[in-house]
């Protein structure tokens, strides 16, 4: 497991990939993901060493100026954030829903792992930018105040950044509703 991930989200393929191999030849971090999204933009993350990571996202930043949407750097990430981007996250029972909408991947990422660290709820999928035109977005389950305080804390994050769309708990999803979110 990476004790840090930092990700730079960018509007051109082309330097998506430069800054890419930057970012690989900066420091020592392994390579997570680096692909294409939703409407035409680049993600490059990368894991390892907090200090290797911040170094490499710094080297990506630096070369995708012009061009870049979004990035992070998180510390200690939570260790339910990667699995839930992968895909679904198997939950015994859906209690509370909440999911946060953003414009960006990075502010995704970065606002659902604020939200899982505030409060006890388990995210059950992140959605990245794929045919929802750029935007991302995260759904999580718990106690409906751990659902609540976990979405003001990513929801807060996010906006912030500017980049929220939307945000919503459901106290008592229905069933067909659960359903269909796996």
């Amino acid at each position: 497991m990476h004790h840090a991930i930092g990700l730079i989200e960018v509007n051109s393929i082309a330097s998506g990939i430069e800054a890419g191999d930057a970012m690989l030849k900066t420091a020592e971090v392994a390579l997570l993901v680096a692909k294409t999204i939703c409407p035409g933009k680049y993600i490059v993350m990368v894991g390892g060493d907090v200090a290797a990571v911040r170094q490499s996202v710094a080297a990506g930043t630096a070369l995708a100026e012009r061009v870049l949407v979004d990035h992070f750097v998180i510390p200690n990430v939570h260790p339910s954030i990667l699995p839930s981007i992968s895909g679904v996250t198997p939950v015994d029972r859906m209690r509370a829903v909440g999911v946060v909408e953003t414009f960006s991947v990075a502010a995704c990422i970065e606002s659902a792992d604020a939200a899982v660290k505030a409060a006890s709820v388990v995210p059950v999928r992140t959605h990245l930018a794929f045919g929802i035109g750029g935007k991302c977005y995260y759904v999580l389950t718990g106690d409906v105040a751990d659902v609540n305080a976990a979405v003001d804390a990513g929801a807060g994050l996010a906006a912030d950044k500017g980049l929220l769309v939307h945000r919503t708990v459901i106290p008592r999803p229905h069933h067909q509703l659960v359903e269909a979110l796996f």
